[in-house]
Parts: C-alpha cells; structure tokens; sequence
C-alpha cells in the first residue's frame, strides 16, 4: 500500500472520529433533555443548596443526567455559589438553556386577600415562598418589630395590604415582612392619612372598621354606604354591634374558624370577647379579617347619610335595606327573620 492511499485511509478515519465526536459534542450540549409533557416547569432550589441538591430538584424533568452533568461542568456551574431560587425548564430545552436558565432566578406573582387570621396569612404566603408559616409567624410577631411600626400582635394583620407583589421564592421570612412593612407605609399617603383623621381614626383603626365592612357586605358598590353607618354609630359613641364582629368572637372563642355561622343568634350576643361589639363599645383590638383595598378606600370616603341602621334584604339579595330610625329597621328586620326561617336556616 502506497503512501497516498494510507493518508487517504488516515484522512477519512480521522474524519470520521471528528464527525462522531463533533455529534456527540452536539448530542451532549445542543440536542433536547428535557423529560415532560408540560409546555414548561419550574423548579424550586432551596437556600444554601449544593450541586447534588439541585441536581435531585432537576432530575424528574432531565432525560439524561450525564448529559446535564457533563455540560454544568464544563459551564461551572457546580462551583456557583449561589443556587437558590425558581427557575423555569422549558420542554424541548437542551443541557446548556437548561444550565442557564438556572442562572435566572424567576420571581413569583405572590397574591393574597380576604384572610381572617394571622395564622391563615402565614399559610397562605408559606404556600408560595421558601419561607415556612412557622418561620413567617415569628417573624409578624417579633416584639421589637411591632414596637417600630407601632403594631401589636392583635392588630399587625392590618399592616398586609392585599395585591398582588413580586418577590423571589427564595425570600426569607424577615424579608418579606419588611417588604409587607414598606408597602404598607406606601399605601398609607399623606392624603389616606388626613381621610381616617378626618373620621377619628389612625390608619390602623380604619384598617379594624374596613375588616367589618370587608364582612358585611360583598357588594363593592355598598360599601361606602355601610361604613357610612359604622362611622355615623362610631362618632356618636353608639355601639357598633356588628354582626361580624360577634361571628368571629363566637370562632376565637372556640378555637375552631372552618366553623360556618349564617345566623347569629341570641346566645351568640352574650360571648364576652373585647371582639364582640355588641357587648363592647368602640371598635376591636385588631382586624377580624383582611379588608380588600375597596373596603379600606370605603371608610376612608363614606357615603354621607342620617342612616344608623341596616338589615339584609330579601328582596335584593346581597345587598342590604338602610334605616334611620329604629321603627323602620324593626319593619326590615322582621321581613330578614322571615325570610331566614322560611329557608330552615337554624346557624
């Protein structure tokens, strides 16, 4: 064999060896590695991971790990030292998109409203970050917390103004509470102050009245109407008696809030709970709810009116009949105990 045709065997042997390598390099790096149905998945990494902590978080969703663990090597990736986070794999998404969007810590459209407790808020959130409930909890009630923002673990609910807010579900407990402190200072403008003066209140007793707004009605357009009767008993030193307040005396009192109470009875009225405003004057220590951003803007700009009491209607259901003496709410009132016994609504 001459030399001509030995190089010529050597040029397609290394050719070949090249073709192959370069299709493995491709298969390697380029070629799909993902392992779901899903148009896309996202991945939560929790704080101070290390690599084989994120390659278990992966590994439901990679084809092939030796694939994925070659390219992060090759990419560095295991010596980053910062992993934590919520990265989005995309199907279809090869071993290098796949180690760069790990890069991506993507944040989380955290929302909340309409919650009665603390305990439920904490919850709630710990569903949607990294930070646990219990972690959350003793966060809220950190006492040198409440004593700088001039909360008190019964009232500190009123602080969480419900929206909808950005935040990387890798955010701890602290942090998060010291963003809710921030927005809440936000909401709380100059103008929104000099609105609750001007009805006798502090931010945080608008935010306990909103609450039981929030309770009374749905009905976002009512609203404003039924504060207008709360600050109207409010300013002259009448009892609220509200029927939330006492549903919610009933619950703290048993310790059970999954409880469902359509009816408020008589013996109900007796609860001795400073949360019972049929029993105390004023308004409660604290939130019985989270009041939406409607029911805060209602107390804050009332209907003006002589209306001092309220039934709910029969005839307009969901919203309620107003009267100004007691004479006609008995004639309202009498209709609503009708109507609620013709239904065989007993609690």
């Amino acid at each position: 064999m001459n030399i001509k045709k030995i190089a010529a065997i050597a040029s397609v042997v290394i050719v070949s060896a090249l073709i192959i390598y370069g299709y493995m390099v491709y298969r390697d790096i380029f070629a799909g590695n993902t392992n779901f149905e899903q148009k896309q998945v996202y991945v939560n990494i929790p704080t101070n991971a290390d690599y084989e902590q994120v390659k278990k978080a992966v590994a439901p969703y990679i084809k092939d790990m030796d694939r994925f663990d070659l390219v992060a090597n090759k990419k560095s990736y295991p010596q980053r030292s910062e992993k934590a986070g919520r990265f989005l794999i995309k199907k279809g998404m090869n071993s290098n998109d796949i180690i760069n969007s790990l890069r991506v810590n993507v944040p989380v459209d955290l929302t909340f409203n309409n919650q009665e407790r603390l305990e439920d808020f904490a919850g709630r959130i710990g569903s949607q970050i990294e930070a646990d409930s219990l972690s959350l909890i003793t966060a809220f009630k950190d006492p040198e917390f409440l004593k700088e923002n001039g909360f008190t673990e019964e009232n500190v609910l009123a602080m969480f103004i419900p929206n909808s807010y950005e935040f990387f579900w890798n955010t701890d407990a602290k942090k998060f509470r010291d963003r809710m402190a921030k927005e809440y200072r936000k909401f709380w403008t100059e103008e929104r102050i000099a609105k609750a003066k001007a009805q006798n209140l502090t931010p945080i007793q608008a935010s306990i009245l909103a609450s039981i707004v929030h309770k009374e009605t749905v009905k976002k357009d009512e609203r404003p109407k039924v504060a207008g009767v709360y600050l109207n008993r409010y300013s002259t030193g009448m009892k609220l008696e509200a029927d939330p307040t006492v549903i919610y005396a009933v619950k703290k009192k048993s310790g059970d809030f999954n409880q469902v109470i359509k009816r408020v009875l008589y013996k109900d009225l007796e609860t001795d709970s400073p949360y019972n405003t049929y029993m105390y004057a004023g308004l409660p220590p604290g939130p019985i709810a989270m009041p939406d951003i409607t029911a805060l803007e209602a107390v804050l700009n009332p209907e003006k009116h002589n209306y001092i009491y309220f039934c709910a209607s029969v005839t307009n259901f969901g919203y309620h009949e107003f009267a100004v003496t007691p004479a006609q709410h008995e004639v309202n009132r009498k209709k609503y105990v009708a109507w609620v016994n013709s239904q065989g609504i007993k609690r």
